[in-house]
Order: C-alpha cells, then sequence, then structure tokens
C-alpha cells in the first residue's frame, strides 16, 4: 500500500562504519528529493537522535561524497538508546522535526534500533545493511564488505614479498567479528597456506601437518589467516602456540585492524549501496515498514528486520572447500 502522506524521513548511520555509507546516504537523499520528500540527517547514530543532533540535508550535503570512506553523518554506539527512556526521547525528537520514517544504515545493532522504534512508537523504518562483516542474512553482501575484502587482500599483497624475502611464517588477523567471510575470501584471494575462521575450527594438529605439508613442497612463504572472534583465540595466541611445535620458524604477526574499515569503497560496494538507498526510499513509500533492503541474486529484497539479525548466515561450504584444495 502506498504511503502518500510521506513527506519527511530521516537517514541515520550507526555502529561500525563502513565503506560505502556515505554512497547509501547520498543515494537516501538524491532518491527523496526527487520523489519530493524532505530527508533529514541524524548525526552520530542514536545518540544523536537523543540530542537532537538532526538537520535538514539537501543535494549539496551530498556532493563529492560517493568515493569517501566513513560517513559524513558519523557514527557512535549509544548507551542511552538501550533504555526505554533514551528511545523515547529520540522519538520525541523525531517527532519535533515532523520525521515520519527512518532509514538506518548498519549492522545487526543499527537495526535492532531501528525494530525499537517501529515496535515501542509506530516508527516506519527500513533497515540498510552496512557493515564489513556481512553476517546479516537477507542480502548477499553488505555495504563495506566488498571494500574491506579488497583491502585485506592488498596488505596481504605486500606482506607476503617480506614473507619471500626472509622465508618468514606470518599470521595475519583480519576483522569480522565472530564470522569468517572476509576471512576466507581473503584466504581464496591471496592464496594463503591455511585460513582459520569461526565457523570451522581447525585443531593446532592440522595446521601444523598442512604448514609440514608446505614446507616439504619448498613453498617460499606461508601466510595463515586468522578471522578475529575464533574459538581457538587471535593470530597472536595461534602463532604462539605453533611457535612452541615449530621453533624452526621465523614467525610474525600482523593485526590488519581497523584500516579494513577505511578507505575508498569499491566500485562493487559503490552500486550496492546506490541501490539499496532507493530501494529504501522507495520500499518506505510503499509502506514496507521494520523490513531491511538487500540484494539476493541481483535482486531488491525485503527481509523482516528480526529475520535478518537473528538468522545465522554462514560462510559457504565451498568457499571453505576452495581454500582447503588451493592451499595445498
Amino acid at each position: 500500500m502506498e504511503n502518500k502522506s510521506l513527506s519527511k524521513i530521516g537517514v541515520l548511520t550507526s555502529g561500525g562504519d563502513a565503506p560505502g555509507m556515505n554512497a547509501a546516504i547520498r543515494a537516501v537523499v538524491r532518491s527523496a528529493m526527487y520523489y519530493n520528500i524532505e530527508v533529514y540527517g541524524i548525526y552520530r547514530g542514536y545518540e544523536g537522535m537523543i540530542t537532537n543532533d538532526i538537520k535538514k540535508l539537501d543535494t549539496k550535503n551530498v556532493a563529492y561524497i560517493l568515493e569517501r570512506g566513513g560517513t559524513f553523518l558519523k557514527s557512535a554506539r549509544s548507551a542511552a538508546f538501550r533504555t526505554p527512556e533514551g528511545r523515547k526521547a529520540a522519538y520525541d525528537n523525531l517527532q519535533k522535526h515532523g520525521i515520519q520514517a527512518l532509514v538506518v544504515i548498519g549492522g545487526d545493532g543499527s537495526l535492532t534500533g531501528a525494530h525499537l522504534l517501529f515496535e515501542e512508537f509506530g516508527v516506519p523504518s527500513i533497515g540498510i545493511p552496512g557493515t564489513i562483516d556481512n553476517d546479516l542474512s537477507g542480502t548477499d553482501s553488505t555495504i563495506g564488505f566488498d571494500t574491506a575484502c579488497n583491502t585485506a587482500i592488498q596488505a596481504i599483497d605486500k606482506i607476503r614479498n617480506t614473507a619471500s624475502s626472509h622465508d618468514r611464517l606470518f599470521f595475519v588477523e583480519v576483522m569480522g567479528r565472530d564470522a569468517g567471510f572476509i576471512a576466507i575470501n581473503a584466504g581464496i584471494g591471496s592464496g594463503a597456506a591455511a585460513t582459520l575462521i569461526p565457523e570451522r575450527k581447525m585443531p593446532i594438529e592440522n595446521l601444523i601437518k598442512r604448514l609440514n605439508i608446505r614446507a616439504k613442497a619448498k613453498k617460499q612463504s606461508n601466510i595463515v589467516i586468522v578471522a578475529e572472534g575464533g574459538k581457538s583465540g587471535g593470530a597472536l595466541e595461534i602463532a604462539q602456540k605453533v611457535k612452541t611445535i615449530l621453533p624452526q620458524y621465523d614467525i610474525k604477526v600482523t593485526i590488519l585492524g581497523h584500516l579494513q574499515r577505511g578507505g575508498s569503497p569499491s566500485s562493487f560496494d559503490r552500486v550496492l549501496a546506490s541501490k539499496l538507498g532507493l530501494a529504501a526510499v522507495e520500499g518506505l513509500m510503499h509502506g514496507k515498514y521494520d523490513v531491511m533492503a538487500g540484494v539476493i541474486n541481483n535482486k531488491i529484497v525485503y527481509t523482516p528486520i528480526k529475520k535478518a539479525i537473528v538468522d545465522d548466515k554462514e560462510v559457504d561450504d565451498d568457499d571453505f572447500r576452495i581454500a582447503k584444495i588451493l592451499s595445498t
């Protein structure tokens, strides 16, 4: 059912920043203005909603931001929004500005906030999946994931140069919280000796066996990708365990950290963000509330937010099989 009375919407980014968030904001603003809908930017996420850091946006605000990483609306985690009183204050500020609906760009925590505002106050909301972790169901890829993978692979390529020069064993830790999507893609894309992800436990004995096989084959370099949040520990802990068993190795550890969240978004992320920004605005116009806009098989889909954040999205078994076969 089309919502013909929709005249003012708010847009915010929340949680960890992801490359492509600016592209998504730009698409929301331009799409809304195309349909004669006013757009208000809510700065610093839900914290800004509570402190009334809300300003009207136009095309000038989103000029030349398509290629910029981060989010010009800024982001923050809000302890106050986790309380009923904080959410009531946020809702009251939306009412003051006449904001009738929201577009929320972020990960599962951000989308949970949108769901709560709809559940408690009836605020129509559509989420856009903006997180490098790629851990939301209801979309093949989240905004920022492709760029993060590219950043990780580029860094690993550079590490391989020094690994080859010195016959070193490198353990490289990538982000992803408790999801192994960046790790498995970086492992395949960089030709890693092994990839350790939270979804698949690899006993230390298996890793040692694989390294010994590669040593017999006289491989010039060995790089092991470790996803943060793994049950066996991070790159530092695993490297220490390997060192006690294989003391002959010159072992180094590199933790890529937050550099994976920065940088200019890839072409893929810019296009994805643009599609989802438009889909969010048009979804609100057609009465689609409390859902997340995503792309599956190159088609726009709307998934209930509760389903998107609760359903487990797992690394494809075939990706794990490919990484294992190609690492030998």
